[in-house]
């Protein structure tokens, strides 16, 4: 019945598809459509997926406080559509925050240790226009300068350099005053590795947001890479640290997979929504 509905919707809805051979086959809402009902629903909110391994006890409600319409992520797979009148591309590169563009678009970045799959995920978030050049590495550290990329008029995203190992030498000098100075920067996105969980040096980082008390969100990736028992238990240790240790970080982790698509269209629109560019129809944040 889901699947059903869901593909009403999409019909009469007005959804940009994707004409480029080398984009990926689950770019779209239109394609993922053609997979399975329960494939869908685990494609599009990924937490169904561990739900069923959950204690009755446990509150779920935790995990779906940002649970938008099909129709908001469709509005929001019009923005990551480029457009001759919306553009979408990698704009710059920064070391230092002298070399930072002024830009008065709002902005979200993306910090995590390395190989934790920042510019996957990044990469996965602009499938819509695959032509975009989201440099991807196996070598862990590979991204060394903080990477700018435009979304039109409407957002900007930041792809900055990996925490840990092989990490910059000046880390610490580059992104931390980004983090605390820059002023159209409305949220940082924290990835954690959900097939090892958090880390000490995801902690550290965690301590800098709460330090600069700017609004930031938990993304746990590679649901796919770990037994569902594994990411259950990371997520909930997660959870309790979220809950415990923060004040600035929305309450609910996000779940993703840039290989398998899960959660990729659910992060679109929330960032779609933090940037002030969707309003939404159904939702619970906070």
């Amino acid at each position: 019945m889901f699947c059903f509905r869901l593909r009403l919707w999409l019909q009469s809805a007005r959804v940009c598809t994707v004409h480029q051979q080398n984009a990926h086959k689950l770019a779209s809402l239109q394609k993922a459509t053609t997979l399975p009902p329960k494939k869908v629903q685990s494609l599009l909110y990924p937490f169904s997926e561990l739900e069923t391994y959950l204690d009755r006890s446990v509150d779920r409600t935790q995990f779906q406080l940002f649970h938008p319409s099909v129709e908001d992520m469709v509005k929001a797979e019009k923005l990551f559509s480029s457009s001759p009148s919306h553009k979408i591309d990698y704009y710059i590169s920064a070391e230092r925050m002298d070399h930072v563009p002024a830009l008065e678009q709002p902005e979200v970045c993306f910090i995590g240790r390395s190989n934790v799959g920042k510019s996957s995920l990044i990469k996965a978030l602009f499938s819509l226009t695959p032509e975009v050049e989201v440099r991807v590495s196996k070598t862990p550290g590979h991204t060394k300068k903080m990477n700018f990329f435009k979304v039109g008029r409407a957002f900007t995203i930041v792809d900055m350099p990996g925490y840990g190992y092989r990490a910059p030498k000046d880390f610490v000098d580059m992104v931390e005053p980004y983090l605390n100075k820059r002023k159209n920067l409305v949220r940082t996105f924290l990835l954690v590795d959900g097939s090892v969980g958090i880390q000490k040096a995801d902690l550290i980082a965690l301590e800098m947001c709460e330090e600069f008390r700017r609004p930031y969100v938990m993304v746990v990736t590679k649901m796919d890479k770990c037994r569902p028992g594994t990411l259950l238990t990371n997520l909930l240790h997660l959870q309790n640290v979220v809950k415990t240790q923060t004040t600035s970080c929305f309450p609910q982790p996000f779940l993703v997979s840039s290989v398998q698509f899960w959660g990729i269209y659910l992060l679109r629109c929330f960032v779609a929504h933090v940037t002030g560019n969707i309003m939404l129809t159904e939702s619970s944040e906070n």
